[in-house]
């Protein structure tokens, strides 16, 4: 006999915390919105618009959405005519049209006014507080527009990406009203090493101004595949040269780029990424032939700024999240957020995240005068692989510090936390790893004439007159004047960098007592390298409020 059941209420839910809802991640962000408000104010409504679907809870859904259902491979129609094509998610599409509506990938390149690539780094910061695997299709269109410019071939791909529509039809260029842009470097065998391309290109001709070529290889990852032209690369007769595939043929038949599987991914599930297989495809040259890595790392600037910019959005996501979690939700009798332990956490978090966010803005700065400086151009150099390892790297751990103060909850799915900590590791990888960013910054030192003394003059502006900082930058100049850099200590040595860089940030930007706590902290010996290990004091509950993004249901 089985029994009934019962109707009667076993529990009720009680201390959990609120959903983080109802925000604006730019106009409650007092560092970033003061910083826009200096260097580039014409963009506070840009800004505004995209902060306020941060805090969201429709567009929130959405990002849940787009990564509980993965994206599904169809290689063939039912009639076993070849595909190639991959099925999203609406939610996915509704993102991406909300991203490039509000111009994520092209506001640097379409504002008629100064600091656009700043401005285009905000919004980037913002995204990826929405939804992460959606930043890669927007960032890649951001680079490419660098790919295209100058090059009449290339007019109408850099009109349609820059459009500011989203179309997902599967059409020629010419139909659509808008364009996305993938890139394809890496193969097996050589991984970041682009020089071990084995795809081979054969000249065919010149049709349009473009020269042709027929390509043949695999490329091991091939993210967005549904994209509607790839940068790729390919060993031609005068080396590795690079290529753009559209993925339609100028006679509108398709092209022929066959997606092998999709990538079963740790993190960034909303993405699709794959393996493909080029067999004859059609393909324009880029640039000279044979100077086809020169060419890629010329976009690769702007993506690895890009991740740079993204890895701060997404420590500051998760910090908006702790904060939230811990203001609104009981522990021990008290407010979590008022745990003095948790406090120490938490105004770790924003110490962290703020200074990643000023180091990544101030290389988007650097962007733009590189044209103009040669200054700002040596700085760029230098500092982009410095920030982009930096930043990086630390949210992991900021992340997982902010999955801790969530407790079990953090680990369950559901959370946005959970999700977060999932992500964290790819930007390290993707566009170089934390080794390739290493080796590139002692290329910059030693090959670049003048980048070593621009950085010292960046990281010791005469107006900083700190005492802790400038012990720190004596004995960072004397290792970098010195032999003490090379390969087998080069992350050492960069991470000195990297914080004497986010030190001098905080010192210009940030408000004095915050700026002097994160110098006391990573620069005068007082942090154990573990989130929460400041020295108590009363300033801490001070730091959190600042950085709080959301105010608990019983302040509102």
């Amino acid at each position: 006999m089985t029994m009934p059941i019962a109707s009667t209420e076993t529990h009720k839910v009680l201390n959990q915390a609120d959903p983080c809802v109802g925000h604006n991640a730019f106009t409650d962000d007092v560092a970033l919105r003061e910083l826009v408000a200096r260097h580039a104010a014409w963009s506070i409504p840009n800004a505004t618009a995209l902060g306020a679907l941060a805090g969201d809870e429709e567009v929130q859904d959405l990002a849940r959405l787009a990564n509980e259902h993965c994206p599904q491979l169809r290689t063939h129609d039912r009639f076993g005519n070849r595909l190639d094509w991959v099925e999203f998610h609406p939610a996915w599409h509704r993102l991406m049209a909300l991203g490039f509506a509000h111009g994520v990938p092209s506001l640097a390149w379409t504002t008629p006014e100064p600091s656009g690539h700043f401005a285009r780094a905000v919004l980037s910061y913002l995204w990826n507080q929405v939804e992460n695997g959606t930043g890669c299709p927007t960032g890649m269109a951001y680079a490419a527009c660098a790919g295209f410019a100058g090059r009449p071939e290339f007019a109408m791909w850099r009109e349609k990406t820059l459009s500011g529509h989203y179309d997902p039809r599967r059409l020629p260029l010419p139909q659509k009203t808008g364009a996305v842009i993938g890139y394809a470097m890496t193969e097996k065998q050589g991984g970041s090493d682009l020089r071990q391309t084995q795809t081979m290109a054969a000249f065919v001709g010149t049709e349009n101004g473009a020269s042709i070529y027929s390509v043949t290889g695999h490329k091991w990852f091939f993210s967005v595949p549904t994209s509607d032209g790839f940068f790729t690369l390919a060993q031609t007769a005068s080396g590795v040269s690079c290529l753009f595939v559209p993925r339609f043929l100028p006679d509108g038949s398709a092209n022929r780029v066959a997606v092998q599987r999709l990538k079963d991914k740790c993190g960034n599930r909303s993405n699709a990424s794959s393996e493909i297989e080029f067999d004859k495809t059609w393909a324009m040259l880029v640039g000279e032939e044979g100077r086809g890595v020169r060419e890629i790392l010329s976009h690769a600037h702007l993506t690895r700024l890009d991740f740079a910019v993204g890895s701060a959005g997404l420590m500051r996501q998760a910090l908006t999240l702790a904060i939230h979690h811990a203001a609104t939700r009981d522990g021990f009798g008290r407010r979590m957020a008022d745990l003095p332990m948790q406090t120490n956490v938490l105004a770790d978090l924003a110490l962290e995240s703020e200074a990643a966010m000023l180091s990544a803005m101030r290389v988007a700065r650097a962007t733009d005068g590189m044209a103009s400086s040669e200054r700002e151009r040596l700085f760029a150099r230098v500092a982009t692989p410095v920030v982009k390892y930096w930043n990086c790297q630390r949210a992991t751990h900021v992340v997982y510090e902010a999955l801790q103060v969530h407790g079990g909850n953090g680990f369950i799915m559901e959370n946005p936390i959970a999700r977060l900590y999932r992500e964290a590791p790819l930007n390290s990888i993707w566009e170089g790893t934390t080794n390739m960013m290493c080796m590139d910054v002692l290329r910059a030192l030693g090959r670049e004439k003048g980048v070593l003394e621009v950085f010292l003059d960046e990281i010791a502006p005469p107006e900083i007159d700190d005492a802790a900082h400038l012990r720190f930058i004596a004995s960072l100049r004397a290792d970098l004047c010195g032999s003490a850099i090379d390969e087998g200590n080069a992350r050492a040595v960069v991470t000195r960098m990297a914080l004497a860089l986010q030190a001098s940030e905080m010192l210009k930007n940030s408000d004095g007592a915050v700026a002097q706590r994160f110098v006391a902290s990573r620069l005068g010996g007082r942090h154990a390298g573990v989130m929460g290990t400041l020295q108590a004091g009363a300033d801490l509950r001070q730091i959190v409020a600042r950085a709080a993004c959301t105010r608990s249901s019983s302040e509102m």
